[in-house]
């Protein structure tokens, strides 16, 4: 009897922001994981607040029509020293959840150390090494540059692999939710 291949999935990572937003759109077929896109959309530094917002939720629309993502996933707002820059990360945000929301995508967030965990087994790995293991799992010659489109890949490659144990989890009754996680 023929095994059938396992689905493939594709998860658009979303690192928000409101001059640069990095995005990578990885596939993921059983363990096997390859990146589609990386880059960064931005936004110039002149530009009024409700233009880069417009600019952002445009061009990741192109980006989903583009690569048609199953799937997406990014950062969650993580608590900024600069109370005016977390409320301009927080407006990107929500510009790219509806973004996301309009083109049917469910969305998944999570931590700067959940994404660190899942990629590098570190919680409180530094950039640097979140991009070399970025580049290691996902077969590149470089690390993904700017660090914005790097950190994209690592929090889709984070979701391919949570979303995947979860899957298997709960298939094997072995899930359990954790307090860090949110409960899934």
């Amino acid at each position: 009897m023929t095994q059938k291949a396992p689905p493939r999935r594709v998860a658009l990572g979303i690192d928000p922001g409101t001059a640069i937003v990095g995005y990578a759109v990885v596939a993921a077929q059983g363990d096997r994981l390859s990146l589609l896109a990386c880059d960064v959309i931005t936004t110039p530094a002149g530009m009024p607040l409700p233009q880069r917002l417009q600019h952002i939720y445009t061009r990741l629309g192109e980006i989903i029509a583009t690569h048609q993502p199953s799937e997406a996933a990014m950062e969650e707002l993580f608590f900024a020293k600069n109370a005016r820059t977390a409320m301009m990360v927080g407006q990107a945000r929500g510009v790219a959840m509806l973004a996301l929301a309009n083109h049917g995508l469910p969305i998944a967030e999570y931590t700067p150390r959940q994404v660190k965990q899942a990629v590098t087994g570190y919680g409180s790995a530094d950039k640097a090494q979140v991009g070399e293991m970025v580049r290691i799992l996902l077969n590149l010659r470089a690390v993904p540059r700017p660090d914005d489109a790097a950190d994209a890949a690592a929090i889709a490659i984070c979701h391919l692999h949570s979303s995947h144990l979860m899957r298997a989890s709960l298939l094997s009754g072995d899930f359990h939710p954790s307090s860090e996680s949110g409960g899934w």
